[in-house]
């Protein structure tokens, strides 16, 4: 059964009440969907040391990459705030790594608004990639 947007951005809503989020308060997550359908989920994990924080995208993919998926059709991200959060800078590097250009990031506006889209290249152009490091 082929999930709409909305069911996408409503799995990205539901896993928030797992995020571990003591210190900002600021509850994320994250619904990536392969492109033969299935639905991996991610929440923020906080940790007194920041930069050991885990963010709902990363959570998301690494769930994906290690039962072997490889090819993305969507992501949804939706914070707490419903403020169309975005992913950010060194998720969206994550996603370049293994999601194509033109993947569909849908990011959430809250109950009576259309979630806003980019695709992963206009969130990120000129991507660092395997070929730029060559």
């Amino acid at each position: 059964m082929a999930r709409s947007d909305a069911d996408l951005i409503e799995a990205a809503r539901d896993i928030q009440t797992q995020a571990h989020v003591p210190y900002s308060e600021y509850r994320v997550g994250a619904a990536l969907e392969t492109a033969d359908g299935e639905v991996f989920v991610g929440c923020n994990l906080e940790n007194a040391n920041y930069s050991n924080s885990l963010h709902a995208e990363e959570v998301a993919i690494a769930e994906a990459v290690k039962t072997g998926h490889r090819d993305f059709a969507r992501l949804a991200v939706s914070s707490g705030r419903r403020d169309g959060v975005t992913p950010c800078g060194m998720c969206r590097q994550t996603l370049a790594e293994f999601c194509d250009d033109n993947l569909r990031v849908l990011c959430d506006e809250g109950e009576d608004a259309e979630p806003t889209e980019y695709t992963l290249s206009e969130l990120l152009p000129n991507t660092i990639s395997q070929e730029t490091l060559e």
